[in-house]
């Protein structure tokens, strides 16, 4: 199992629009083959920060999302939405 974490950073004004477009692609990534779990949270105490905790069964189903129809529809409006590209942070259970 794959676990990875994704901090995305909203540009100032648009944390709202942001979010309701992270929020669109949770329903799909769920239904991808592989993914075990994809939740998305935003900091309590700065609301630009968004963060996805993800659970894959496998790297090459983590490679197959980051190309899928959402995530690159997602990848078309993110540079209005973000200050910048999401910053991955593969994991380790310990």
């Amino acid at each position: 199992m794959l676990t990875l974490i994704a901090k995305i950073t909203a540009k100032a004004g648009k944390e709202e629009e942001a979010k309701a477009e992270l929020i669109k692609i949770v329903a799909p990534t769920l239904a991808e083959e592989g993914c075990i779990e994809y939740t998305l949270h935003q900091s309590a105490e700065d609301p630009k920060l968004f963060f996805f905790y993800e659970n894959w069964e496998s790297k090459e189903h983590l490679a197959k999302h980051s190309v899928s129809a959402h995530i690159t529809a997602f990848g078309e409006k993110a540079g209005e939405l973000l200050e910048g590209p999401a910053e991955l942070y593969p994991m380790l259970k310990v």
